[in-house]
């Protein structure tokens, strides 16, 4: 294989992670919406039904048949922790602007990187480390320059303990799509995280569920597309390269965080968003570069 086709084939999991990473950006700020409007409990209810609605006739007209149990047990699995981890995450980002709520989330990555290595036995190389801690700065110079501007009221505490508890489960979550990713193909994984997290939520509807008023269905059923496009592409990627190479991609999700708070809820940019967004970018330049010379697929 010529040298330029097989660098080419080495960044296609950082292609597909990357377009994955802005989708499911671009549907934070989508549920973001439909969150101040319902709940986030409702609006993720809402999001794993369109989503399986949407993902039942791709996934049967590709001859889809049931997992084995233990392929089952394992969307099982991730679907609770998703529906944990989104559920929290979607209200912590209703008592933030949109940035600064994927800023606190980026602690997940580097707490994923050190569960690859335990969990799945991968070897922490000096440049991943190096690379996910360039993007934790990157969030730290951000959030520094949000907290010294004044004191934290009692929702804003509310949303940071909320996004830290959906860290720690999206940092379990990394792991579990990498051993996803490893046995099932990527239209299996969307069809059944949409299942069994509707499924899991729905046990409190009774109690929590709140009906999508008829303006909010579009943003809704459009944030389900995405962020089923998203765990495709992500699925994908992951089935290609290491956890630990792929981590500092994540970081990227603040840039389009930012766009997105900008034009959907006035959330104004600063110099500080611009510097940390530059040493995420580094960490994922240094990251890529490093998949490039030592992954192959």
């Amino acid at each position: 294989m010529p040298a330029g086709q097989h660098r080419h084939h080495h960044l296609l999991p950082f292609v597909a992670v990357t377009i994955g990473i802005a989708c499911f950006s671009i549907m934070d700020a989508l549920m973001k919406g439909a969150s101040l409007a319902v709940g986030a409990y409702s609006a993720m209810l809402w999001r794993s039904a369109a989503g399986t609605v949407l993902m039942a006739p791709l996934w049967k007209a590709r001859g889809g048949t049931l997992p084995p149990a233990p392929r089952m047990r394992l969307h099982a699995l991730r679907g609770a922790n998703t529906a944990g981890m989104a559920v929290s995450f979607f209200y912590g980002i209703t008592k933030l602007p949109l940035a600064e709520g994927i800023a606190i989330s980026f602690i997940a990555p580097l707490i994923a990187l050190y569960l690859a290595a335990i969990l799945l036995g991968e070897k922490v190389t000096r440049k991943a480390v190096l690379a996910s801690l360039l993007g934790l700065a990157g969030v730290a110079v951000i959030c520094a320059a949000r907290f010294s501007q004044g004191g934290l009221d009692d929702e804003a505490v509310l949303g940071i303990a909320a996004i830290l508890l959906s860290a720690v489960l999206y940092a379990w979550n990394l792991i579990l799509q990498r051993r996803q990713a490893q046995i099932a193909d990527p239209v299996e994984i969307a069809l059944f995280q949409a299942v069994f997290t509707g499924l899991v939520l729905s046990v409190f509807a009774p109690w929590f569920a709140v009906w999508l008023p008829l303006a909010q269905w579009l943003g809704v059923g459009l944030s389900a597309v995405l962020a089923m496009t998203s765990l495709m592409l992500i699925a994908w990627g992951y089935a290609r390269a290491e956890t630990q190479v792929l981590l500092p991609i994540e970081y990227t999700a603040f840039i389009w965080a930012a766009l997105m708070g900008w034009l959907m809820f006035d959330e104004k940019l600063t110099s500080a968003t611009v510097a940390g967004a530059v040493l995420i970018v580094i960490g994922c330049w240094i990251a890529a570069r490093g998949h490039t010379e030592q992954t192959a697929l």
